[in-house]
């Protein structure tokens, strides 16, 4: 039987996922999309065109691969449809390929409203979402009056909901009304559109494996964001770990084959919440400058820092990571020396070596760090692990050491043809 391989981030999500996606779509026939919304941003190039996948798995880019919307995303229509009319202008044919679970969640017009006015009562306290309605539809989603996918093809099912949801909308934002009706017919015609997508997902991707057909299980955003075993509250709303798979997609666990963690060689985050090795002023600026670490679907400015090691180390216990697949060393070239964080001291005098869950002691921690020397050789475009400067070879073994995890993939720059594998996750 074909093995099947779960992608997913092992650090605060923006770890270059679309890239590794993209280029292990060949060895695999379906590629699953499990949990998140539009909020993820997947960049993927090819021969230096720039492709931006919000929705769509990332395996869409290469002909004859099927790929798959699971019940665990939000799926708001009109990003979807938009996603879908972008690819077609640049030549990517989606029919026949692109599949939507019937139990998938929609996002509707008054969850963006929602999000933006949930954030504005936080104030200091915000999350930093990207206010695009993705955690009021899973709080619909859990409180059992969200909209499926399959309500689109039923008309009557529909209006209930919507009129429903619209009203009460309307008793929390007074100062607007929104008419349900409008909503109803606006989704009525996604409906339309949308309805040759909606299969079972879990009956497909069944039948699918009972054929031998491989699949790769994609994931959005990454552990430490993870709704369970994220720095909560600063997560967002959906399993990003591997158990997000199982819920999120119909299958069993004992469908996931490998566990391949996608981590940067140093570290980044988006929004509010505690980010141990965070690099401020100069060289902070560097590696933002240097990485384009600017979000692919907001734009907004990234957070960077240091390899985290105790942050990965918590990825891959939670994930059973049986890989890593390590992007952007290239942005590390020319630094006089790159560290690593292996531990933290807290305020109360302890040194931690474990990820906590009580976000005051990691806010109050400061990180303990193993300095090795940098390189001034170029590491972009290298496609031979041997062919890295020996210091980079050095830095990528010490990660090795301080996480467990042997790393496959090596990515040396944003092109698909910019890597280094270094071992079959299959065989």
């Amino acid at each position: 039987m074909a093995k099947n391989l779960a992608v997913l981030g092992a650090q605060w999500g923006d770890e270059g996922k679309g890239k590794i996606v993209d280029l292990l779509t060949p060895r695999f026939s379906v590629v699953a999309r499990y949990q998140g919304g539009h909020n993820a941003g997947h960049t993927v190039y090819v021969k230096g065109q720039k492709f931006v996948l919000h929705l769509i798995p990332s395996g869409i880019l290469h002909d004859g691969v099927t790929c798959l919307i699971g019940n665990g995303v939000v799926v708001d229509p009109a990003a979807l449809f938009a996603e879908v009319d972008e690819l077609a202008h640049l030549n990517i044919a989606v029919d026949g390929r692109l599949l939507v679970s019937d139990r998938a969640h929609l996002i509707l017009p008054y969850h963006r409203e929602l999000d933006i006015l949930s954030e504005a009562r936080r104030g200091e306290r915000r999350i930093g979402t990207t206010s695009r309605g993705i955690g009021p539809a899973y709080e619909d989603k859990i409180a059992r009056r969200g909209i499926r996918a399959c309500d689109l093809l039923n008309p009557t099912l529909l209006e209930d909901g919507v009129r429903e949801n619209v009203k009460a909308r309307n008793r929390v934002i007074k100062d607007t009304t929104l008419d349900w009706k409008q909503v109803y017919d606006q989704f009525l015609a996604y409906g339309e559109r949308l309805a040759p997508c909606i299969v079972d997902a879990s009956v497909y991707l069944t039948e699918a494996m009972k054929q031998g057909r491989a699949v790769m299980f994609e994931g959005a955003q990454g552990t430490l964001l993870d709704i369970d075993h994220g720095t909560y509250p600063f997560v967002t709303s959906s399993n990003a770990s591997v158990g997000g798979v199982a819920t999120g997609l119909g299958v069993p666990p004992r469908a996931v084959g490998v566990v391949l963690g996608v981590a940067k060689a140093y570290t980044t985050r988006v929004g509010e919440g505690p980010l141990p090795t965070e690099l401020t002023g100069e060289l902070g600026n560097r590696l933002r400058e240097s990485g384009q670490e600017y979000g692919a679907s907001t734009g907004r400015p990234r957070r960077c820092g240091w390899f985290d090691a105790v942050a990965v180390r918590f990825s891959a216990r939670v994930n059973g990571l049986d890989a890593l697949a390590l992007t952007k060393l290239d942005v590390l070239d020319g630094l006089p020396s790159v560290s690593i964080c292996t531990g933290y001291n807290c305020a109360d005098g302890k040194v931690l070596h474990e990820f906590p869950a009580d976000l005051t002691q990691l806010a109050g921690c400061t990180p303990i760090y193993e300095e090795l020397p940098g390189w001034t050789t170029p590491t972009r475009g290298v496609q031979q692990f041997d062919s890295l400067p020996a210091e980079a070879r050095a830095y990528i073994a010490r990660l090795e050491d301080v996480t467990g995890v042997p790393a496959a993939i090596v990515s040396t720059g944003s092109d698909r043809e910019e890597t280094i594998v270094r071992t079959d996750l299959l065989d």
